[in-house]
């Protein structure tokens, strides 16, 4: 606030390549792989997929901590049991969506930041493609998708799209036979029908979506090798149209105070619902409270009284 008090504005940082760029795909598709190599040719900040533990890495932890602190869940297991009982596959999911809003918030920061453009793989705006291939395949109940989507509304019309999507097209069928190959045991028998799904979706809804805001680019696996082909769609692109076009130094500022209050941006998410899948007691509650009390290097602020206040506050 008080740099832009103090006279510093965003505009003046910006360029050719001052762009959120998400490249989206299946499952070993080659999205990560074309996002380095476009973000090393383009001089773009290269942002890989987050996963569980990305609040970890926003938090400087020198080791992941448990599942217990990172949204009481697992990749793994939701890969060997799909529909457990537990509610693993919902909470994955909505923690997953939180991570990728949190991801999204630190490129949208370094972006105003620096003016050096970022590229994501993925982003909280394909999030959806993996709740919908979950519902059709009955690994989550109608009441989550309602749930996410309440979510999604209240908290993804705070950020704008990316700039541009590139979606790398590889049938199912070879996303199976990659997965088979894969070092990571749980990989090795994804389903078809739930990969079917995912590239469904792709093309369905998120694709027609974001082509109403952003600039969209489709490439097969063999295109997407082609670093200078799509670096020189990329260039002829007019990017004319989308919400970023009404943006001035105002509401630069007014985006930079959202995104850098990472608290703010997570809270999003927390809507007053009763929902099993994401729902702890209070006994359990405090269990896996003072657990995390517990741990090396967490400790209160200065001044904090942890006999009153609010349990949830915590500073490394």
């Amino acid at each position: 606030w008080w740099s832009y008090v103090l006279g510093e504005r965003t505009t003046p940082r910006l360029k050719q390549y001052s762009k959120i760029i998400s490249v989206d795909g299946n499952l070993a598709s080659g999205k990560g792989a074309l996002a380095q190599k476009l973000a090393d040719k383009l001089g773009m900040l290269y942002m890989p997929e987050a996963d569980t533990f990305y609040l970890d890495k926003m938090t400087g932890e020198k080791v992941p901590l448990s599942v217990d602190f990172n949204g009481m869940c697992s990749l793994e297991k939701f890969y060997t049991d799909p529909k457990a009982s537990d509610g693993n596959s919902y909470r994955l999911q909505l923690w997953m969506y939180t991570m990728r809003l949190l991801q999204y918030s630190d490129a949208i920061e370094h972006l105003l930041t620096t003016g050096q453009g970022v590229i994501l793989e993925r982003s909280l705006f394909s999030d959806m493609v993996f709740v919908e291939a979950m519902f059709k395949q009955g690994y989550i109940r109608k009441e989550c998708v309602q749930h996410y989507n309440e979510i999604k509304g209240i908290s993804i019309c705070e950020f704008l799209p990316p700039h541009l999507a590139i979606y790398v097209d590889q049938p199912a069928e070879e996303v199976q036979k990659k997965l088979k190959q894969s070092s990571k045991s749980y990989l090795q028998n994804v389903p078809l029908p739930y990969l079917k799904s995912i590239e469904d979706c792709y093309k369905k809804s998120f694709l027609p979506q974001i082509s109403e805001t952003s600039e969209v680019l489709v490439y097969d696996t063999t295109q997407a090798q082609d670093l200078e082909r799509v670096v020189e769609d990329i260039e002829y692109l007019k990017f004319d149209k989308g919400p970023w076009l009404e943006q001035d130094d105002v509401t630069y500022h007014h985006m930079r105070m959202l995104v850098e209050d990472k608290q703010n941006v997570a809270t999003l998410t927390h809507i007053p619902r009763f929902l099993p899948e994401i729902t702890i007691g209070a006994h359990e509650y405090d269990e896996k409270y003072y657990a995390y009390k517990s741990l090396p290097g967490k400790k209160y602020a200065v001044g904090y009284n942890a006999d009153v206040g609010d349990k949830n506050i915590w500073l490394k």
